[in-house]
């Protein structure tokens, strides 16, 4: 399902959580908290993965959209609104004290770090 909106997207996905499985493992044997830990960097995993079909998902109506107005002015809409339900997840996460706050952080930077890796991956599956 993922292909049909990008095909990289399987790719990002299997990315993040990849770089999620590699923190929880070399991680949570440094930390007292290892509940709070886990379900901070989870929480974060998961908006990463949620962040990341959210934004494939736009990228492709606005692709396919006729007008190019209005097609940027629905990316910009539409990255406000990512980034405030992020904003309004990662207060939810403080507010409750249900997971650690840092690690929910390093959870949503698992996009950024699957995606500078996506070439290295391509690379190394095409190697296969």
């Amino acid at each position: 399902m993922l292909r049909r909106i990008n095909e990289a997207l399987p790719g990002l996905v299997g990315g993040i959580l990849l770089y999620g499985a590699v923190v929880e493992l070399v991680g949570v044997w440094f930390v007292d908290d290892r509940l709070h830990y886990s379900i901070g960097l989870w929480y974060g995993i998961a908006i990463a993965v949620g962040m990341a079909v959210n934004l494939a998902a736009v990228i492709y109506d606005s692709v396919t959209m006729g007008d190019g107005d209005h097609a940027r002015r629905r990316i910009i809409a539409k990255s406000l609104l990512r980034y405030f339900v992020v904003v309004i997840l990662f207060f939810i996460l403080g507010l409750f004290d249900f997971g650690n706050l840092l690690m929910a952080l390093l959870g949503v930077l698992g996009l950024k770090v699957s995606a500078y890796l996506q070439p290295f991956l391509q690379k190394f599956k095409k190697n296969e």
